[in-house]
This record gives C-alpha cells, sequence and structure tokens, in this order.
C-alpha cells in the first residue's frame, strides 16, 4: 500500500522566531516536500476555497473566527479515493491550539477507519495543541500516531527529526 501527505500550508507574511516574514514557501509545505523526499509519499495540498489572508494579523483573525463557529470551510477539491493509501502524515501550521478548520473539513469528508494517521505541524511554541485529540475524535476508526511539532522559524533544518520521525513510526 502506498503513503499520501495531505497538508494545509499558508505562504505569505507569517510569524517566524518572533518576527513577521514573508515566506515564499509556508513552513508545513516544506516539512511535507521533507517527508516526500524521505518516503516517496504522494503530495496532496489541502486549499479551502477561501482562502486565508496573505497578511498574518488578518490571517490569525479569520482562523479564530473560524475555530469560534466551529467552521467547516469548502475545500478545492479531494482525493478521489485514499483507498489505495495506507498511512496518511497530515500537516498543518497550529491556529490557536489545533489545526485550521480546513483540516476538519478534509477529516470529516473520508472514513479513515483501517488507516493510520501521523499529524505533523509547524508553531512557534505552542507544539500539537490539542490536534492530535481531535484528529481522534473525528477519525475514530483510524490509528493515530504521536505526531511531530516543528518550529517554523527552523523548519528548513528540519530534516533530521523528520527522518528520526519517520524511523521510530515504521
Amino acid at each position: 500500500m502506498a503513503s499520501m501527505i495531505a497538508y494545509f500550508s499558508r505562504r505569505g507574511e507569517n510569524y517566524v522566531s518572533g518576527t513577521l516574514r514573508e515566506l515564499a514557501v509556508g513552513n508545513t509545505e516544506t516539512a511535507a516536500g521533507m517527508i516526500r523526499e524521505l518516503t516517496g509519499a504522494a503530495l496532496f495540498p489541502i486549499e479551502p476555497v477561501q482562502a486565508y489572508s496573505p497578511r498574518y494579523n488578518d490571517c490569525i483573525a479569520q482562523a479564530q473566527a473560524d475555530q469560534r463557529r466551529d467552521a467547516r470551510p469548502e475545500l478545492k477539491r479531494y482525493p478521489e479515493s485514499l483507498e489505495g493509501y495506507d498511512t496518511i502524515y497530515l500537516g498543518y501550521p497550529n491556529y490557536w491550539g489545533t489545526m485550521p478548520m480546513c483540516l476538519f473539513t478534509f477529516l470529516e469528508h473520508f472514513d479513515f477507519t483501517g488507516k493510520t494517521i501521523l499529524p505533523f505541524c509547524t508553531h512557534e511554541g505552542s507544539g500539537l495543541g490539542r490536534s492530535e485529540a481531535d484528529i481522534k475524535r473525528l477519525c475514530p476508526g483510524a490509528e493515530v500516531r504521536k505526531g511531530l511539532a516543528l518550529y517554523g522559524g527552523s523548519v528548513q533544518n528540519a530534516k533530521p527529526a523528520i527522518a528520526r520521525w519517520l524511523e521510530e513510526n515504521r
């Protein structure tokens, strides 16, 4: 069976190591690319129809509003099926203690029974938050393994940590 890396990432102005910085490639996308290099897994970007603002402060206000109203943002597309995949690497930035709400939309769209989900997130100090518990709640038939939290500000140097995490989860 094959593996898929399903991830949400955001380019533009991001909070990185205590300052706002423009990113041409989002931190989570960078980590997803490293996982692909190490595993050969297929990449699937999770993209909401209504994108978050490229401005950091506007983005976090939108993300918090989505969370308060328990939104399920519409996605641009979904994989045709997850039948051919036994392992899903699920990537996201930590927004207000968990995943962005578009990940909730994605997870609720499929039945993950019998799948293994390996969460990974980028953050600037909040780690995985409650995202692992949220994934377990949304995907009760899946085996959700210990996630990997990567500091966004140093994600370019995260390949050794990612390789260790992958090895631990073989």
